[in-house]
């Protein structure tokens, strides 16, 4: 029996992601963290500092997937407000958590550094949620339900994300196969590649032109499905599909490559 996997969504907070002026790199490392847990992430949304934008995104988003995950808006700033608004999206109280205040205070003073009151808002958590902890800077994210809040620097995120894994369920492994052609065009390849996804509705086919310049263009086939035994047979038909076009097939470790 084929396993079911969970699923994924991410959460974006930030004004300064909308603005441009912060490009996000979060949604990339927690999908790939996730991936081979076998927990593919379905949706993505940006929101900006307001928190009843905040409060319905994460609402909407948590009973339609297995697990969350928020970035931005927990740090000592006057416009972190996500800790509030989960606690509001979930409908609990909010305030500074003990072990979380004794060990931030610990912290900062060890480093000289006094533990103002800016600072001691990153120890406020929703009453009933779980510490994720933070090894880079010490100040930690949080669980509450199936969300979990994680910072917005990018570093940061990723480490916490090691403390996240072990309390996922995952899911069937997708298994991928990348076949690419140099030279080739989407409209060369568009008719038996359309063939074959109805053929084959186990498979999920992908086509993804890049344009480097002249010389340097063509298009990757990328194949997806948690039935392992059928990437030989669907690597066979994507490389004929592009060597009937004239065009030497490569298979390729990375997609953006």
């Amino acid at each position: 029996m084929i396993k079911k996997s969970p699923t994924a969504a991410v959460l974006l907070i930030g004004d300064e992601l909308l603005s441009g002026r912060t490009r996000d790199i979060n949604l990339q490392q927690i999908a790939s963290y996730l991936a081979p847990l076998g927990i593919p992430v379905r949706e993505t949304r940006i929101v900006p500092d307001v928190e009843d934008e905040i409060v319905e995104a994460v609402n909407s988003l948590r009973v339609k997937y297995t697990y969350v995950f928020t970035t931005g808006g927990i740090g000592p700033t006057h416009d972190d407000i996500t800790a509030d608004a989960i606690a509001k999206a979930f409908g609990v109280e909010i305030s500074e958590h003990p072990e979380v205040t004794a060990m931030l205070a610990k912290r900062y003073e060890e480093m000289g550094t006094d533990y103002t009151p800016a600072r001691r808002r990153m120890a406020r958590i929703p009453h009933g949620a779980q510490i994720v902890a933070n090894p880079v800077s010490g100040a930690p994210g949080f669980q509450t339900g199936n969300v979990f809040t994680l910072a917005g620097v990018p570093s940061v995120a990723r480490a916490m994300l090691e403390d996240i894994g072990p309390r996922l369920e995952t899911g069937a492994v997708i298994h991928k196969i990348t076949i690419r052609g140099r030279g080739l065009r989407e409209g060369d390849i568009a008719e038996p590649l359309g063939a074959l996804a109805k053929e084959m509705p186990d498979v999920a086919l992908g086509s993804y032109p890049w344009f480097r310049g002249i010389g340097d263009n063509g298009v990757h086939l990328v194949a997806s499905t948690i039935q392992e035994n059928l990437i030989p047979l669907i690597t066979d038909k994507l490389e004929a599909i592009i060597s009937a076009t004239g065009v030497q097939p490569e298979r390729v470790e990375d997609a953006n490559a």
